[in-house]
């Protein structure tokens, strides 16, 4: 299951697949806005449980924190200048906010970056992590995590495309939803991508 999984993720990375930038304003037909400049590099990491029907792990921030308070989110954050890449970012972020140990995640590769309108430029990893880990929230960050199949959220029937105002401008986003759970904005956007990357 493992090789097949691995093999299945290697497609959505591919040769230049970090060089295409997705965004908010282009990815759902936003295309008439410019995004801010600069763009903050960031990371995330799409980790894959290798379950027997494979799962990916998400969290929910926590009520508190000033930016995407209670939003579904991948482990990630900034890169910071002491990261050697994204890899290794995605990865300390996900130690610091789930405990998942850097060692326990066989990588994948990157996939497409994506540009968010509150400037950031993410860039997601992907791994495969064994069932099992004990994985605990940053009591500071995360409230909660949880995992959703990974067919489920690669099938274009549950990717929602919702409109609503921002900036003054109707703007489309994506929403996953999963049994409580409302995955939406960059990382149902993100999702998405990965979907039609695998399809």
């Amino acid at each position: 299951m493992s090789a097949d999984l691995a093999s299945l993720l290697r497609r959505a990375v591919g040769p230049g697949a970090a060089a295409v930038r997705r965004g908010d304003w282009d990815f759902a037909g936003n295309a008439d806005a410019p995004y801010p400049q600069p763009l903050t590099p960031a990371a995330v990491l799409i980790a894959v449980v290798t379950h027997d029907r494979p799962t990916v792990v998400f969290t929910r921030r926590t009520a508190h924190l000033r930016a995407h308070a209670g939003q579904v989110a991948f482990p990630g954050g900034r890169i910071d200048p002491t990261d050697a890449d994204a890899v290794a970012a995605a990865l300390r972020e996900a130690y610091e906010e789930i405990a998942l140990p850097p060692a326990a995640v066989s990588v994948i590769g990157v996939t497409d970056d994506y540009a968010t309108g509150t400037g950031y430029a993410i860039t997601p990893v992907i791994g495969l992590v064994t069932p099992g880990l004990a994985l605990v929230p940053h009591a500071d960050e995360v409230a909660s995590i949880f995992e959703v199949p990974l067919d489920f959220l690669l099938d274009p029937a549950n990717h929602e495309l919702r409109q609503r105002e921002w900036q003054g401008r109707a703007r489309s986003y994506y929403v996953i939803r999963w049994e409580t759970h409302e995955i939406w904005g960059a990382t149902a956007a993100i999702s998405v991508n990965l979907a039609r990357r695998l399809a």
